[in-house]
């Protein structure tokens, strides 16, 4: 991953998606198994339950919470790395989530661990309360 191309947690916008960054991971918490209820025969959902946590993840500019689904529980390790390509911001009750689509994006561990990654902490962008306004015209 070329660190010139890399976004920062301060970039994150609401509803914005094409970020690529390396994070750390600082916390995650498993918060949901869903069973499907009628899966129909063909359809492009997992078999099986689906996973769900919530990762505080950050860089050297803040952290935001990182919505990880399935296989990117496992990668969501505490104190490792990751790298993330094309992530989204989706709201969440008027908070951020940055979330990747397996169809679109990718999220791994880093190739190369950043051990000396230091994590801005006081700066958590997903505590930041945004409000929907329509506009009509």
């Amino acid at each position: 991953m070329d660190p010139s191309s890399l976004s920062k947690v301060e970039e994150l916008r609401p509803c914005t998606q094409g970020y690529s960054l390396l994070l750390k991971v600082l916390s995650a918490k498993p918060v949901a198994v869903h069973r499907p209820s009628n899966q129909r025969p063909g359809s492009r959902q997992p078999q099986g339950p689906m996973r769900i946590s919530e990762c505080i993840v950050g860089d050297d500019t803040g952290v935001v919470v990182f919505t990880a689904r399935n296989e990117q529980v496992d990668v969501m390790k505490v104190g490792s790395t990751v790298e993330v390509m094309n992530a989204k911001v989706d709201m969440y009750k008027g908070s951020m989530r940055l979330a990747v689509d397996s169809r679109r994006g990718t999220l791994k561990a880093a190739e190369s661990p950043v051990s000396e990654l230091k994590v801005k902490e006081d700066n958590n962008l997903s505590l930041i309360e945004f409000e929907q306004i329509t506009m009509m015209m």
